[in-house]
């Protein structure tokens, strides 16, 4: 946890340049303010089932089975704000988490220079966080989500979780609501683990953009994004580690460099009084035989009782062949990308302090045997796509 200490402590220096910086303008009648904040979870999570381990999403390496971990949902993550005027902002985030290395090796999150020349008009150039889909950009702020986690059934095919780039998004009063739009290109960075091996996804680029709007309790969203890959899947190697040559013909059918990845997104949401309500859909066209395009959805319900709000909710996704398999191997391939299966959980999130909340939920996930998108170390002939998550969290800002 060395590099944590280090991403503190660059925090700290931050923190210091800028508070002696504002020390020198004091008196000058520059309105400047400074802000350190940060998130963080704890969590434990386990399984009914052996022939697989469950994760978050597709960027973790391992994940759990039946011994309590506390690699799944634990992350760590601090943010410093600097506003030398009201129309300029300066903002780092950190956040340590299990990655695709199989480490919590801190990395920045978030680095951007924000300008905001009009309260309706934001432009952001640097680090930012992915919004492919809605909420995509907070998913590892534990706190800001009623459930444990993000339902994987619908977030798991996003292992892309920062660009470098730029975005900007415009608010307008329409009707008696407001109509928010943000556009956003970028590259990516970050990897994907792949059995053994490592999908490096940057320096794909990346685009998209969504219409957001928002009148009394109710929120719906559009969204579009795209990403054109850099680099091909590990193939080679994965398939020579299992004694499978890949032929030059199979490899042209497989080939991801320069083909395109289409999201698209729907989501509605009711805030009001006691009742949250979350409806969710997407389609992820993938672009080549390697990938299986999918379907997912979610709905999600919660009532609050005081500090306690419990909550029901289902997911489902189901993938499918873009096209007909040429050949074993890329049948065997394509098939590892495969999901068809329907979770439903159950929970309760308990507000028991400011800033704190603490959370316990149960996931029934119900599948076909074949349906090993992205578990980890299935075992062929035991997974029978049948398995039940126990998870619990401490889930705090500050």
């Amino acid at each position: 946890m060395s590099g944590l200490w280090r991403l503190l402590a660059c925090t700290l220096a931050c923190c210091l340049a800028a508070s002696a910086g504002r020390a020198e303008s004091s008196g000058t009648g520059v309105n400047e303010t400074f802000r350190i904040s940060g998130f963080g979870t704890l969590g434990a999570v386990r399984t009914t089932s052996d022939d697989v381990e469950f994760v978050r999403d597709l960027s973790q390496a391992r994940g759990a089975s039946t011994e309590w971990s506390a690699k799944t949902d634990s992350m760590l993550g601090l943010q410093a704000d600097w506003q030398p005027s009201p129309k300029w902002q300066v903002t780092l985030q950190g956040l340590s988490r299990y990655r695709f290395d199989r480490t919590f090796r801190p990395e920045f999150s978030w680095a951007f220079i924000k300008y905001q020349p009009d309260p309706n008009i934001s432009l952001r150039v640097g680090r930012l966080g992915t919004e492919f889909f809605m909420q995509a950009d907070s998913r590892w702020v534990g706190y800001s989500f009623l459930s444990v986690r993000p339902p994987g059934d619908y977030f798991w095919y996003l292992p892309f979780h920062v660009i470098d780039g730029a975005d900007a998004s415009l608010n307008q009063v329409l009707g008696e609501g407001v109509l928010r739009s943000k556009l956003f290109y970028g590259i990516s960075r970050g990897k994907a683990p792949l059995a053994d091996e490592q999908w490096n996804i940057s320096g794909s680029p990346m685009l998209g953009g969504y219409l957001e709007y928002q009148h009394g309790p109710w929120t719906g969203r559009l969204g579009y994004a795209s990403i054109r890959f850099a680099h091909d899947l590990p193939l080679a190697p994965m398939l020579a580690a299992a004694g499978v040559p890949l032929s030059a013909q199979d490899a042209r059918l497989l080939r991801l460099e320069g083909r395109r990845s289409h999201y698209y997104s729907l989501g509605l949401v009711y805030d009001q009084g006691p009742v949250l309500v979350k409806a969710m859909l997407n389609q992820i066209d993938q672009g080549t035989l390697a990938l299986e395009d999918s379907s997912a959805a979610y709905l999600l319900a919660g009532y609050r009782v005081g500090p306690w709000t419990p909550y029901l909710g289902v997911s489902r996704v189901y993938s499918r062949r873009a096209g007909q398999a040429q050949g074993p191997v890329v049948a065997a391939v394509r098939a590892e990308s495969h999901s068809n299966q329907k979770t439903v959980f159950l929970g309760a999130r308990w507000d028991f302090s400011r800033d704190l909340a603490l959370k316990a939920q149960w996931d029934r996930v119900r599948g076909r045997p074949s349906s090993v998108f992205p578990y980890r170390m299935e075992i062929p002939g035991r997974w029978d796509g049948k398995v039940d998550v126990f998870s619990l969290s401490l889930d705090f800002v500050f």
